[in-house]
Order: structure tokens, then C-alpha cells, then sequence
């Protein structure tokens, strides 16, 4: 006999069984880890599907963080989880002021602990987070929703086109995808969760991924970063000290006591480099790089 009131959930690929652990219940615990790292074995090659698109949203991320503007991410559940920690993470690593890329999550901080499901319903909350934060045309807002389907995110997305702003929608259902109103589409197809419809799993990877990447290629691109150091970082804690020494110790070739007295004098990482690799002043050394948009290799090869 037919369901004559079919769940609108049901047809997700995100709520599709998946064939390869239909008896992971039954495993002994090795096995359950082998299904479970042949599963995630499979999002690298889906991300590696769509860098593309990964590589628009970076561009306008770009501009928008170039110009002053600045990135929010829109979740719910795990989704928002993500990208509040990918926003938390960027001042310490690259030296972005705390607003520059924000993490919205569907019920707000105490949804970052505990569960708020109900949260993700509504529209206009999503809508109303965004406006709470004076969203500008200066701005790219992405929303981030594995099936595709959640409210909160949808009406979020909606809001940021009315207001100008650019917009990146990243789902794992390529059918939301093609009804969805956004920019650019990140849409990696990743198949059928391990456990049905946990898209903690796999589809919570391919977005930890997709986020590191967009913002830490933006990153690089901005001149946060000298070949791979991360000459941007805030050095708030001993380790991350500890790491702006060695680092001037690599790229000048200075000791640690004289790496630890430039960076003192210097009172940055960019500046420090800079003053000792052009053995300049520290006021030199901060124009240089105002002139070349802060990037350390523009630096030290243009102006005088």
C-alpha cells in the first residue's frame, strides 16, 4: 500500500540508506571503523569534484574581505557548529579582527553545546541574525545546510540577496542546489551517510574541508601568509609566541634572542621580517607594507 502523505525528507540523499553498512550494527568494532574510513575515504574525491566552484567563492571572499567586507557563515546543527569554528579560528592563525568572518548558528551560542533543532525552521530568525549584523553589499554570506532543506539557512540566503550581498550555498543535495537562489553552488555529492541521515559523518568532512579551504586560500591570497608561515598569526598564548620566533628565525636567518628582541621592537611579525630582511626602520618596514597591501614578499622586493 502507498503512503498517500510521503515524507518531504524522505527523497534527501542525505536520508538514503547506504548500502555498504546496512549491517554495521552487527560488526565487531574493527569493522565498524574500516566502514565507517571507507566511507570518508570517499569525500576527498567529491570535494575534488567541485574545487571549481570552491575557487569562486574564494574570489569573492576576496574582494569582499579586500574591500572591507566581511564573510558570515549561516548553519544549523553540525553545520553552523562548523562554521563557528572555522570563524573562531581565523584571528589567532591569520590575524583577522574578530568580525572580519562570523559563525551564525540556528539557536544561537547554547545551540554550540546542546542541540536547538526546532531553531533551524524558522526563516526569519536566519534573516533577522543577518540584519542584526547590518548585512551590506560589501559582504558574502554562505550558507551551509547538507540537505539542502533548512529553513534557517534558506531564509538567511534569501535576506543577503535582497541586501546585495554575495552569496555561497553549500549543500550535499544537488536537487536543492538547483532550486537554490546563491552566487556560487558548492555541491559535493558524497553519498549516502554511514549511519542514515548523520551528517556529522561524511558531509560534515566535506564541509570542514570546503570551509579551511575557502578561508585559508582567501588567506593567502590577502598576504596573511609568506610561502607557507603564517606571518599574520596573534600571538596570544606561548605557543603561538613560541611559533612567531621560529619563524623569524627561518626567514632571517636571526637567533632566538635576536629574533625575540626584534619582534619586541617591531611589536608585529610582518614588521620584524620586513625591517630585518631590507634593514630598514620599524617605520619603513610598516609603510613598505602598507604600499603593497601587506603582502611580506610584495614588500621586500617594491618601493624604497
Amino acid at each position: 500500500m502507498s503512503d498517500a502523505n510521503p515524507s518531504k525528507w524522505a527523497s534527501l540523499p542525505t536520508e538514503q540508506r547506504n548500502l555498504a553498512s546496512a549491517q554495521i550494527d552487527e560488526a565487531p568494532t574493527l569493522r565498524i571503523l574500516e566502514i565507517l574510513n571507507e566511507e570518508d575515504s570517499r569525500v576527498p574525491q567529491a570535494v575534488n569534484a567541485i574545487l571549481p566552484r570552491v575557487a569562486e567563492a574564494v574570489e569573492l571572499v576576496v574582494t569582499a574581505v579586500g574591500n572591507g567586507g566581511r564573510l558570515f557563515y549561516v548553519g544549523a546543527g553540525s553545520s553552523g557548529r562548523l562554521g563557528v569554528l572555522d570563524a573562531a579560528e581565523c584571528p589567532p592563525t591569520f590575524g583577522t579582527p574578530p568580525g572580519t568572518v562570523q559563525g551564525i548558528i540556528a539557536g544561537g551560542a547554547d545551540a554550540l553545546l546542546r542541540a536547538a533543532e526546532r531553531a533551524e525552521d524558522r526563516p526569519e530568525e536566519g534573516a533577522s541574525e543577518l540584519r542584526r549584523r547590518n548585512l551590506s553589499e560589501r559582504d558574502v554570506v554562505m550558507g551551509i545546510a547538507a540537505s539542502g532543506v533548512t529553513p534557517f539557512v534558506l531564509g538567511a540566503l534569501e535576506y543577503a540577496h535582497c541586501a546585495g550581498a554575495e552569496t555561497v550555498f553549500f549543500t550535499c543535495n544537488p536537487e536543492a542546489a538547483r532550486k537554490a537562489d546563491a552566487n556560487v553552488k558548492i555541491v559535493p555529492e558524497v553519498g549516502p551517510e554511514a549511519i542514515t541521515g548523520s551528517t556529522r559523518l561524511k558531509a560534515g568532512t566535506a564541509t570542514k574541508i570546503v570551509l579551511n579551504m575557502i578561508t585559508t586560500a582567501a588567506m593567502v591570497r590577502l598576504g596573511k601568509v609568506y610561502g607557507n608561515l603564517m606571518v599574520d598569526l596573534t600571538p596570544t598564548c606561548a605557543k603561538l609566541n613560541d611559533r612567531a620566533r621560529r619563524i623569524l628565525m627561518e626567514t632571517t636567518g636571526l637567533s632566538r634572542d635576536e629574533s625575540r628582541r626584534l619582534l619586541a621592537a617591531a611589536g608585529d611579525l610582518k614588521t620584524a621580517i620586513v625591517m630585518s630582511k631590507r634593514a630598514v626602520s620599524k617605520e619603513t618596514a610598516r609603510r613598505l607594507l602598507v604600499e603593497n597591501g601587506g603582502i611580506v614578499r610584495l614588500a621586500l622586493t617594491n618601493g624604497t
